[in-house]
């Protein structure tokens, strides 16, 4: 017989065959419906009296079920949990202690230990368990019965089925427990408080050993922290860490309230335990441990972000480089496109022809005169030799069209960067871009180079030291370099099979032996603005000579600057450069370009009688100034171009040289010999105007009698590189030492005699470079006077002294000569500017 107490003080017996049928009728008879986490009358506490006692039953319930108390608390009923408990244990907590109390007939106390009843069963759903409260006879204790039920859970090893891993455990409570229904969730650690039974009371502080004593029998310690003795905080406490938490748990539900006594080291009138949960949250300590080592942990992120960049990222990337160079996502490539090309070509023609955007206009002219050095340039791609080929001419002078448009016609893998737009950008992220944007560099995240520029500064202010976040522009053009080469070699191998006769071949052996296979880099205006910084060109050259060395791909250079060879020569000091120096077109060859040029878009035949018609050079009869007009524009395509398209207008050939020399002395007036401008400048007005005046008369100085002038005794090599760069002058060179000096343009040498032989224009800038020269005699003056004056407060007067004096008196005679010599010019200069307009 398995007797049952009742809430209202009545006590039920029923056959053991009766009690599972009799708690399925009953159940709200022992389980209240509501606060089931709160203890009893929602006090918080379990009260056990005489013969009664309290187990806590663990691994009942999975520790995340403790968000669905909190979330919806309306789960929390004693229907619901008397499901939840058959469902993961397998029968409700009566049959368990029926079954426990009945494995116990071999023993004395069968008996005794079989009358006991359950009085009442509170569930702890945030902790995985369940308090079950039993009465029993005065022959038997609570450990008694304990022990029962752990022997019989230990033998059976009842698994819940919502937890397979573990096997329901049961210990019991020694102390008063602490039922709460907060939001305070379990945790490996438990801080253990020491309070007096009494207030006021003497409190013993445990020992390490002892409190190990109490807690090792619930599960393996990990760790005993005692408060430090230096330490003033009350009550005394300590920290128990135990290896799992549901081992914390249980210790936690047992010993919560539990008395010491004095013969167990708890003091004259005992110490209470006080047990709760500590906290101890991993990711917290993971924190602090990283913003306490920053010299570590920063340089490993660096690390890590650069892995992921390089795994996931330049393989995107150098996949767009090679898409960039092929023209794979090019509108230009696909097939509808080309079909829709060819059906509309006549189309298309004609309104380019009508609205003058024919570029190719005349040009077969030029390439017929050109065509030694386009046969030449494909001739040396076909060959293996590693070095560069340089082709070197002025501004317009068709150095692009070229090797682009005829060299390299029929060559599908060639890749063009123009170092004007890398230059022109603004700033380290826009040169970024823009180098990327030339080789198809995708994706490019320059603005986190100035994000992670303020972090290396941030971080290099707190540690002290550098943390390699930021990359400085260098670096950043290194790798866009890096991909670009992987993309190149890439498409040299695309072409390999497993049967070619070469294919025992290497890599490198294949590329040296198949010169053909290589694709061809295309570097245009190289060197261009190089005054302002040669980073970007020392990187370049650097990159373009590993490119040829290792025959990955063939380099082929547009420049404009005759001193290319010092730049090259840093990168590949010992190869000699195959170039090719493109000059203006000669005048054969600029008179067919004109005529062609006009000739382009006219009808051979006439669509109604079938009778050939004159071409438009042949009706007109003003053609014949070709032959005056020529000699002064020179061969330079961008001005036979524009003297073409102004004939076709219907202008004359002088009017339109007229037109075009008149344009570009106003060109030079206003970005030369205006002083506006001066303070942006690297040159000065009077020393423009000084090569101005004297290209007029001559076609050609010497570079060094120029700077033997007045006006350029200060600066003087300087302001003619950066005349140079700015296309007023063209200096030549020999052997790499500058020797003469000539217009930058052909007409500009007729531009120059048109302000020349404005009177007021050149008397205004006469007489500036008068005053520079009146200002050089002065301080000549100034510096002889100086001496003399130092010589003469000498006591004695040496007669070693005499030929310095007489020497230094001839020099103030000489230069005040011409001091009356240049003011009497300058007056004249000034009277014509008062008298002229």
């Amino acid at each position: 017989m398995l007797s049952r107490h009742i809430p209202c003080g009545r006590v039920a017996t029923y056959p053991r065959s009766s009690i599972l049928q009799h708690t399925r009728l009953c159940q709200p008879v022992w389980r209240r419906c509501a606060s089931l986490e709160a203890g009893e009358n929602r006090s918080g506490h379990i009260s056990a009296g005489p013969n009664e006692g309290v187990i806590f039953l663990n691994n009942i319930f999975p520790l995340s079920f403790q968000w669905l108390f909190f979330r919806v608390p309306s789960v929390a009923t004693g229907d619901a949990i008397t499901r939840l408990l058959r469902l993961s244990v397998g029968h409700e907590p009566s049959e368990l202690l029926e079954k426990a109390t009945g494995a116990t007939s071999s023993s004395a106390n069968a008996h005794a230990i079989s009358t006991a009843s359950i009085l009442e069963v509170l569930p702890r759903i945030k902790e995985g368990g369940a308090f079950i409260k039993f009465s029993h006879g005065p022959d038997v204790t609570s450990a008694q019965i304990e022990n029962a039920v752990s022997e019989y859970l230990h033998k059976k090893k009842i698994r819940p089925w919502l937890l397979p891993l573990h096997h329901v455990a049961s210990g019991l409570v020694r102390g008063k427990p602490w039922v709460e229904d907060l939001y305070r969730l379990p945790s490996q650690r438990l801080k253990v408080e020491f309070l007096p039974t009494k207030p006021g009371g003497e409190v013993a502080e445990l020992s390490q050993e002892e409190l190990y004593s109490y807690f090792r029998p619930y599960g393996k310690l990990a760790d005993i922290v005692s408060q430090p003795p230096d330490s003033k905080v009350l009550p005394k406490f300590a920290f128990i860490d135990f290896g799992h938490t549901r081992q914390a748990v249980m210790a936690k539900n047992c010993l919560h309230g539990y008395v010491v006594g004095e013969a167990q080291g708890g003091g004259k009138s005992g110490t209470v335990l006080r047990l709760s949960y500590e906290k101890k949250q991993k990711a917290g300590w993971i924190w602090d441990w990283l913003t306490s080592h920053p010299r570590i942990v920063i340089p490993l992120v660096a690390a890590l972000i650069a892995g992921i960049t390089v795994t996931i990222f330049d393989p995107i990337r150098t996949a767009s480089i090679k898409a960039h160079v092929t023209g794979t996502f090019s509108v230009n490539n696909y097939r509808i496109l080309k079909w829709l090309r060819r059906r509309t070509e006549d189309l298309l023609n004609s309104v380019r022809r009508r609205y003058g955007m024919e570029s190719g206009a005349g040009m077969e002219a030029i390439w017929d005169d050109r065509r030694a050095s386009i046969d030449q340039i494909q001739t040396w791609l076909m060959e293996t030799a590693d070095t560069f080929i340089v082709v070197q001419g002025p501004r317009g002078s068709g150095k692009k069209e070229l090797v682009i448009d005829q060299a390299l016609k029929h060559r599908r893998n060639k890749l063009v960067i123009d170092c004007k737009a890398i230059k022109e950008a603004r700033g380290d992220a826009a040169t970024i871009n823009a180098a990327a944007t030339e080789v198809g560099y995708r994706p490019v995240f320059s603005w986190m180079n100035s994000m992670s520029g303020l972090i290396d500064l941030a971080a290099q202010g707190t540690t002290g030291i550098k943390t390699g976040f930021s990359e400085t522009l260098e670096n950043q053009l290194v790798k866009i370099w890096a991909n670009t080469s992987t993309a190149l070699k890439e498409l040299a191998l695309e072409g390999r099979k497993k049967d070619d006769r070469d294919a025992h071949l290497g890599d490198d052996e294949y590329l040296e032996a198949h010169p053909e296979r290589r694709p061809v880099v295309v570097i245009d205006n190289f060197l261009y603005k190089s005054q302002d910084g040669s980073i970007i060109y020392d990187k370049l050259s650097d990159w373009a000579a590993s490119l040829v060395t290792s025959n990955v791909a063939h380099v082929i250079f547009l420049t404009h600057d005759v001193s290319f060879s010092k730049s090259l020569a840093k990168a590949m000091p010992d190869r000699v450069f195959r170039t090719i120096p493109l000059s203006d077109c000669s005048e054969d060859a600029a008179r067919r370009y004109v005529i062609n040029h006009l000739d382009f878009d006219a009808p051979e035949v006439d669509t109604e009688d079938g009778i050939k018609k004159l071409t438009p050079s042949q009706q007109r009869k003003d053609l014949a100034e070709l032959n005056d007009v020529l000699p002064v524009l020179g061969g330079r395509l961008t001005d036979l171009e524009f003297l073409a398209r102004r004939i076709k207008t219907g202008e004359t050939p002088r009017k339109a040289t007229r037109e075009i020399v008149e344009q570009a002395a106003s060109e030079i007036q206003k970005l030369f010999l205006a002083a506006s401008n001066e303070e942006h400048r690297t040159w000065t007005c009077p020393q423009a105007w000084y090569l101005v005046k004297q290209l007029a008369g001559s076609e050609s100085l010497r570079y060094n009698e120029i700077l033997l002038s007045d006006v350029y005794k200060t600066g003087g090599e300087a302001a003619l590189t950066a005349l140079e760069q700015a296309e007023l002058i063209t200096i030549q060179s020999y052997n790499g030492r500058a020797y003469s000096v000539k217009p930058g343009r052909p007409v500009y040498f007729s531009a120059f005699k048109r302000l020349v032989e404005d009177s007021v224009l050149a008397s205004k800038l006469d007489l500036a470079v008068l005053a520079e020269s009146i200002k050089a005699e002065t301080q000549t003056i100034e510096k002889c006077e100086q001496e003399l004056h130092l010589l003469g407060e000498l006591p004695k007067q040496p007669a070693e002294l005499t030929g310095r004096v007489q020497w230094l008196l001839g020099k103030i005679q000489t230069s005040q000569v011409k001091v009356e010599g240049l003011e009497t010019q300058s007056a004249a200069l000034k009277k014509v500017l008062t008298t002229e307009y």
